[in-house]
C-alpha cells in the first residue's frame, strides 16, 4: 500500500472525487488550492484533498473511496497519515460533511467530534438536492479532532 500526492491532472480522479462531492463545480473551487493525495493498494482505492482553513486549522475538503473497497479501512489509512504527516503545522484537522448516518458516524469513530454547523449548506450552494442514505442533506456538520 501506498499514498503519494498528486501535483499535477487531479481531474482525472474526478469519477472518485465526484462520490464524495457530487457537483463538479463545487469541487473546483477547492481542487487547486487543496493537496491530493490517493491511497494505492494494487490500485487506487481511495482519494483525499485537504486545504489550510487558517488559524491552525486543516481541512479534509473530499475524501472518497471507490464503493467496491468501503469498510476496508482504506479512508482511515488516509486520515491518519493526514494527521501525522500535519501535526507540526496544524493543530487542528477539520471535516464537513452533511449530517448522515453513513457518514458521521465513520468520522466519530476516527476521533472526531462535531464542531458547528453551517445551515441549509447542501441546499443554497447545490443545484439540486444531495441524498445520502435516503436522507436530504440540508445543514453541513463540522467534525474537528486535534493532532
Amino acid at each position: 500500500m501506498e499514498i503519494r500526492e498528486i501535483k499535477n491532472n487531479k481531474k482525472q480522479y474526478l469519477s472518485l472525487l465526484l462520490l464524495a462531492d457530487e457537483q463538479e463545480d463545487m469541487i473546483d473551487r477547492y481542487i487547486d488550492k487543496g493537496t491530493m493525495y490517493i491511497l494505492d493498494d494494487n490500485g487506487v482505492k481511495c482519494e483525499c484533498v485537504v486545504a489550510d482553513e487558517g488559524n491552525g486549522i486543516l481541512e479534509i475538503k473530499n475524501i472518497a473511496t471507490y464503493p467496491e473497497f468501503q469498510g476496508k479501512g482504506y479512508a482511515r489509512k488516509l486520515i491518519e497519515y493526514i494527521s501525522k504527516k500535519y501535526k507540526e503545522n496544524y493543530s487542528v484537522l477539520q471535516v464537513g460533511t452533511g449530517d448522515s448516518p453513513m457518514t458521521i458516524p465513520f468520522y466519530e469513530k476516527c476521533g472526531f467530534v462535531r464542531s458547528h454547523i453551517i445551515p441549509n449548506f447542501f441546499t443554497d450552494n447545490y443545484d439540486h438536492p444531495i441524498f445520502e442514505c435516503g436522507i436530504q442533506l440540508i445543514d453541513m456538520i463540522y467534525l474537528q479532532k486535534e493532532i
